[in-house]
């Protein structure tokens, strides 16, 4: 009996060492193990905006100013492996006289950025003058001065506008079309004019180049935004949703100056526009934690309470401790998530009117109707699918 008991803690024994032998970590489990543990980058859609600013744009430029908020709008249902990508702007101008012939007439107006506020501010510092309209060579500009990076999920997209011939300028076209391309680019050209007239002058060619889509547009069609029973009380809870807002730091003051500025922009091209301004507010893509306590704390990244130049907080927080301010930011934390759901919600029955009211009136022939269409059937082809 006691030989049997030796024989069979031997045999535990045994069994134990094998384990362990058996989950010893080696070379490819250390290699498995870290593809595993590896942190996935967030995709991001990149969208370059290239507008030909000479003087026949003038409508362009009212379009683009007048639809970014229902472009974003759209793009914020965009999710990718059911998240939701950030999104970036770059913003050129090109074919101005005023600009400088050493750059070919060409400005990079914005590098790519996520501050909404920021590239809406600049499409209405833009002004139409004379000019010859080098294509090839601001996409050049384009694909070389801005950070495109090398993330397989990133929706990379160059928008060119503008009705003068594709090869006009010292840069061909189709050599910048493949440099875009070897950088995974997609470049989609929007001919503001006829559509066979933008084919005949190439428009066409360089959006194959690259496996993007060629369209054509009336720059002069006014846009249209329909008017629904919901409008007054999303514009209400606008105003509610400012007041969430904590300015800190130098630009604080400032920044909160420019979002009220948009807001009136945004208001020039009529009601349902500002409303359209109010829902982008409201969605993951409208952050300002450069400038706003509460999207700084809830992004965490290198904040501190400890760190804040409370004499740049507003007049009634600058005599707050630390803990009395993180409990104030908090509160309108919550206040602001409340807000945005409501305001979601609003739009949610909003989106629902418009469509019926769409389908009564043909709108499809400009920049927002023809960008949208481009980036879901790309979209879709990198694997991004739009909820409803």
């Amino acid at each position: 009996m006691k030989t049997i008991k030796i024989i069979s803690l031997f045999a535990l024994s045994f069994s134990l060492l094998t384990c362990k032998a058996d989950t010893k970590p080696t070379k490819n489990n250390i290699v498995e193990l870290n593809k595993a543990t590896k942190p996935i980058n967030k995709s991001t859609i990149k969208v370059a905006l290239l507008l030909d600013t000479s003087n026949s744009m003038d409508g362009l430029i009212d379009q683009a100013r007048a639809q970014l908020w229902e472009i974003v709008n759209e793009l914020s249902y965009a999710r990718y492996n059911h998240k939701s990508p950030d999104l970036k702007i770059a913003l050129y101008e090109y074919g101005n006289d005023l600009l400088s012939n050493d750059n070919g007439y060409i400005r990079q107006v914005s590098a790519f950025t996520s501050d909404l506020d920021y590239i809406s501010e600049k499409l209405f510092s833009l002004t139409t003058n004379g000019g010859n309209e080098y294509c090839g060579q601001v996409i050049q500009t384009a694909v070389n001065e801005l950070t495109w990076g090398s993330n397989e999920s990133d929706l990379k997209l160059i928008f060119i506008a503008g009705n003068e011939p594709f090869t006009q300028g010292p840069v061909n076209y189709m050599n910048a079309s493949t440099k875009a391309k070897e950088k995974q680019i997609n470049i989609n050209t929007i001919y503001c004019g006829d559509y066979n007239d933008g084919i005949t002058s190439m428009w066409q060619h360089s959006a194959k180049l690259t496996n993007g889509d060629y369209m054509s547009i009336n720059q002069n069609q006014n846009t249209v935004h329909i008017p629904s029973p919901y409008d007054d009380y999303i514009l209400e809870l606008n105003i509610k949703l400012n007041k969430t807002y904590i300015p800190y730091g130098k630009q604080g003051r400032i920044k909160v100056a420019s979002q009220a500025l948009q807001d009136s922009n945004a208001s020039k091209y009529g009601k349902a526009n500002e409303v359209s301004r109010t829902v982008s507010k409201s969605s993951s893509f409208y952050k300002n934690s450069s400038w706003d306590l509460v999207d700084a704390e809830t992004e965490g990244k290198n904040f501190s309470y400890s760190k804040i130049d409370k004499q740049l907080l507003p007049e009634e927080l600058q005599g707050k401790s630390d803990k009395e301010l993180q409990t104030y930011v908090i509160k309108k934390k919550t206040e602001r998530n409340l807000i945005k759901q409501q305001i979601q919600e609003e739009n949610s029955k909003r989106k629902k009117y418009i469509a019926t009211e769409k389908k009564k009136n043909n709108t499809n022939n400009n920049l927002e109707s023809a960008m949208l269409k481009a980036i879901k059937k790309q979209g879709k082809q990198k694997n991004y699918h739009w909820i409803k």
